[in-house]
């Protein structure tokens, strides 16, 4: 009863659009275009309404089967909704798979039944439309819809019971957790491959178009349809786009599509005859060659085969070692199978006579896409399966994301740091600290010498290091000539460089001892035999003490050799 109830709501609401469409169609176009009287307005609505389930219908002329797929969403949508309703009015199963089967078999009985009732109601002299073909078109096309609504919704209601009662949204890509695991990674495969297919094919189509909008124009002003006409015309052609994808998607595969018997447009050439006067045929080329911009959409069969291998396998739960390519395969050997589908779908005839055949041959189509996309997908999931056994077995994705994660992290505090280092060496360098010397006033003769004034630094001259270049020159000593000594008192620390500048020690007296690159040295014109008259001078217990008593008179003073050799005055007695 559930399923009755949700039969009639999606045929009446169906029935109640289209036949708005056709009474405002027959408003504006001749009275008997579109039926005599409102009897005849609601058989068209009805035959209408079965041309939306792909149901076709004879007249005096012949038999149509090329039916806009366009015309696939209003009948879609309702029963998508309607089964989304059925399974939310008995709650949530303990068993969702076998529920949802059962509500699409409830829903698609009834409503097979009474597109059944309703096509042998609607027959007429003129129009008589198929009832076995509508009973299987509707049947297919309720239990698909409605499956997938009540697949929807048993998923939203799986979510929002593991949520704690918040609101969750999930979406078309949900249905797929109540597939087991390997069939779900081959219809994501499969999905992959189909959008590549399509989207191939609609942009052949609208670059085609584009090039040709100068010969619809023409075909616009030869029917001249009017405001309402002219509005009609273009949801017709709406609901005919589809159609002109998958014809597009045939001739990217290769065998191409015909338009009446004795035609071809495919890449090996395109012959045409007289086209009937519809607006969106004037996209076809001009017979001859194919266009050679064209060709470029033979790739789009590999590229959907690459894309749908490279899918299956990242979806599988598990590497599947040497069964990757076998898989790949199967992914694409189902495209084809889909892409058969679809073109079957897309073509029919249009009467009788050379309008026989319209559209592209389904078992040409599916072959060469299986062939085709199902080689590329082994040869692209074999390479992704080598490269996911390539990873180490330790690093899981998400510890790869954290190292990714860490490394970017790492790479911005080395530039911020490269940042701060440069900023530093903008900054004034310090001055360098000197080498170790003697301070003033070690010797005696340096003591008893009056310490010359302080001369004051000019203003505009930078600070300079307190022992600068002066005529007594030091070096650093090497510690192995000589021991060193430990000094008897402390040394005055080192005054502050930047606030205060120590004047430079003053020469000590010429006594005839010289200073020469940092060792003392006799005055060349002084007697050496009057060393030993000279007096030996005691410092004070606070002063350095002298040098020792050995033949060498060497000692090491503050990093410093120095060579001593005292000589007598020789300055002429008073």
């Amino acid at each position: 009863m559930t399923g009755l109830v949700a039969a009639l709501w999606c045929i009446g609401i169906g029935l109640a659009v289209l036949t708005t469409i056709t009474l405002i169609g027959w408003i504006a176009a001749p009275k008997t275009a579109l039926g005599h009287g409102m009897s005849g307005v609601f058989r068209t609505a009805v035959n209408f309404w079965l041309v939306s389930h792909h149901a076709g219908f004879s007249y005096g002329h012949g038999r149509v089967g090329l039916l806009p797929l366009g015309v696939l969403v209003l009948p879609g949508a309702l029963l998508y909704r309607g089964g989304g309703w059925m399974i939310r009015a008995a709650g949530l199963p303990h068993r969702p798979r076998t529920e949802v089967v059962r509500v699409a078999v409830a829903l698609a009985v009834p409503y097979a039944a009474l597109a059944g009732l309703l096509a042998l109601a609607a027959a007429s002299p003129e129009v008589r439309p198929s009832a076995w073909q509508a009973l299987v078109a509707c049947f297919l096309v309720a239990v698909i819809a409605g499956g997938l609504g009540a697949a929807r919704a048993v998923v939203a209601a799986q979510v929002a019971a593991d949520a704690r009662g918040e609101r969750v949204r999930s979406g078309l890509g949900a249905l797929l957790r109540l597939l087991p695991d390997r069939p779900r990674s081959l219809v994501i495969g499969v999905a992959g491959s189909l959008g590549v297919l399509l989207a191939s094919g609609a942009l052949l189509v609208g670059v085609s178009l584009a090039m040709h909008m100068t010969e619809a124009d023409h075909l616009y002003d030869m029917l001249a349809p009017g405001v309402v006409g002219g509005v009609l015309l273009v949801l017709v052609e709406l609901t005919f786009l589809p159609n002109a994808v998958i014809w597009g998607i045939a001739y990217a595969v290769g065998p191409g599509f015909s338009v009446g018997a004795g035609t071809s447009v495919s890449p090996t050439g395109v012959f045409l005859n007289a086209v009937p006067a519809f607006p969106p045929l004037a996209a076809l080329p001009e017979p001859g060659p194919a266009p050679a911009l064209s060709l470029l959409a033979l790739a789009a069969p590999f590229a959907a085969g690459a894309v749908g291998g490279v899918l299956t396998i990242r979806s599988m739960p598990t590497p599947v070692s040497e069964g990757a390519p076998l898989w790949g395969f199967v992914s694409g050997a189902l495209t084809g199978a889909v892409a058969a589908l679809l073109s079957a779908l897309s073509g029919g005839p249009l009467g009788d006579g050379r309008m026989e055949t319209v559209g592209p041959s389904a078992w040409q189509v599916g072959l060469l896409a299986a062939l085709e996309v199902g080689i590329s997908a082994a040869i692209a999931a074999w390479v992704a399966n080598w490269m996911v056994l390539r990873r180490p077995a330790d690093a899981p994705p998400a510890k790869r994301k954290r190292k990714k994660a860490e490394k970017k992290a790492e790479k911005r505090a080395a530039k911020e740091s490269a940042g701060q280092r440069k900023g530093m060496r903008e900054l004034p360098a310090p001055l360098p600290v000197p080498l170790s010397a003697p301070v003033l006033g070690d010797y005696p003769e340096q003591a008893s010498a009056p310490k010359p004034a302080p001369r004051p630094a000019p203003k505009a001259a930078p600070p300079k290091a307190p022992f600068g270049h002066d005529p007594l020159e030091f070096e650093e000593a090497d510690p192995v000539l000589a021991p060193r000594r430990r000094p008897r008192r402390p040394l005055d620390p080192l005054p502050d460089l930047a606030e205060e500048e120590r004047p430079a020690p003053a020469p000590p007296p010429r006594d005839g001892t010289v200073v020469l690159e940092g060792h003392l040295m006799d005055d060349p014109m002084d007697d050496p035999m009057n060393e030993a008259d000279e007096p030996v001078r005691e410092a004070p217990p606070d002063r350095v003490p002298p040098p020792r008593e050995d033949p060498s008179r060497t000692e090491n003073r503050g990093g410093a050799i120095y060579v001593l050799r005292e000589e007598p005055d020789e300055r002429p007695d008073d």
